[in-house]
């Protein structure tokens, strides 16, 4: 099949199928006299797991990864196992930041009159520099986020 029927059975774009071969994460396809690449039943199953993989948040590093041990059949499930919790603890991580991002905007939002005053502390908190802002989260003494740091931490 061509390219076009690879991406609609796989559901990975044309654009990106290029860019994975280009990088070396899938094999370059075979090619027609003409020039035209040519998946096979192998290729797909590549496409789909590489697909799945980045459904779930995978890095490329971390599918290449994972790539190789799908192929070897002589792999140890520990090593899967041990990139699919790394990235569990990166999720973790990212979603406190997320919840931290969240309750700050709710809080600047809670703070902000919605009128027609132009006073905002949305708009005065996004203006600050980053260091200030981190002064005053540190000053603050905030429990939650020294909770959320630990959390980090640890």
């Amino acid at each position: 099949m061509n390219i076009g029927e690879a991406a609609a059975s796989s559901g990975v774009s044309a654009k990106m199928i290029r860019h994975y071969e280009s990088i070396g994460l899938i094999e370059p396809a075979d090619r027609t006299q003409s020039g035209y690449r040519v998946y096979g039943g192998d290729d797909l199953d590549t496409l789909r797991f590489i697909r799945r993989g980045r459904d779930l948040g995978f890095s490329i590093d971390h599918i290449r990864q994972l790539l190789m041990l799908w192929r070897d059949r002589s792999r140890a499930s520990s090593d899967v196992k041990t990139i699919a919790l790394r990235h569990v603890r990166e999720l973790e991580e990212k979603m406190l930041q997320l919840q931290e991002m969240a309750d700050t905007l709710r809080h600047l939002a809670a703070h902000c009159h919605g009128d027609n005053r132009p006073d905002c502390p949305i708009i005065q908190n996004l203006s600050q520099s980053q260091n200030l802002l981190q002064e005053k989260k540190a000053g603050a003494g905030s429990r939650r986020a020294g909770t959320l740091k630990g959390r980090l931490a640890g």
